[in-house]
């Protein structure tokens, strides 16, 4: 499901039990050092040689995920608000997130056309755009469900949480990157946004007189 890469990787970080083995042996036998250093090594050129299509376009799939979690969370939040029907809110969510993952993928269409590597143009959009309306649908599932439009909300939250733990967690076992790191700073600007859009939701429908 996550590919070899994830996979290999995941393994890898599995083996605590047979480091520690190694590091007793290695009381008496100094050599044994080595050879766990060296084993490290290989280990790392092997799996470095496998070349798979979703990892070289994970900066793709990325920004499709990023921007959709930061833009739509934030503007349920708003509609939330302002409209306080889960039904209105969803359907305007749904045309918000369709238009926004086509102008996205279109976004990085013309972004990889004018970049020099190895990723292809079309299936860069493919990603982005795919990668945009998965969590669209997943962010919209709870006011497609409940009738509360701040329940419905507070779930939306809580799954654009996991969509970060999950797919962050993916990226930094696949890369070698830093969980923590990519995660707070993921769901900091995440729920910012989703906040800060809340607030102007409250002051639409305040001052502006909205009433649906």
């Amino acid at each position: 499901m996550f590919g070899i890469t994830f996979g290999l990787k995941l393994m890898e970080k599995g083996e605590e039990n047979a480091q520690e083995h190694y590091a007793e042996i290695s009381r008496s036998i100094p050599e044994a050092v080595d050879i766990i250093r060296d084993e490290g090594e290989h280990e790392k050129q092997l799996i470095g040689l496998i070349s798979e299509e979703r990892l070289l376009y994970a900066s793709s799939m990325v920004l499709g995920l990023n921007d959709a979690l930061v833009e739509l969370t934030g503007a349920l939040a708003g509609f939330s608000f302002a409209f306080q029907n889960t039904r209105l809110v969803a359907v305007t969510g749904l045309i918000t997130g369709v238009a926004a993952s086509l102008s996205m993928a279109t976004s990085e269409y013309l972004s990889t056309r004018m970049e020099d590597d190895l990723r292809k143009p079309l299936k860069a959009a493919v990603y982005t755009g795919i990668a945009y309306l998965l969590t669209v649908f997943l962010l919209l599932a709870p006011f497609l469900t409940f009738e509360e439009p701040f329940l419905a909300l507070g779930l939306t939250v809580v799954a654009a949480v996991l969509v970060i733990m999950v797919f962050n967690y993916y990226i930094a076992v696949a890369k070698d990157l830093s969980f923590k790191v990519r995660f707070t700073e993921m769901a900091a600007i995440s729920l910012g946004v989703t906040a800060l859009t809340f607030v102007i939701g409250f002051l639409v429908k305040a001052y502006i007189g909205i009433d649906v």
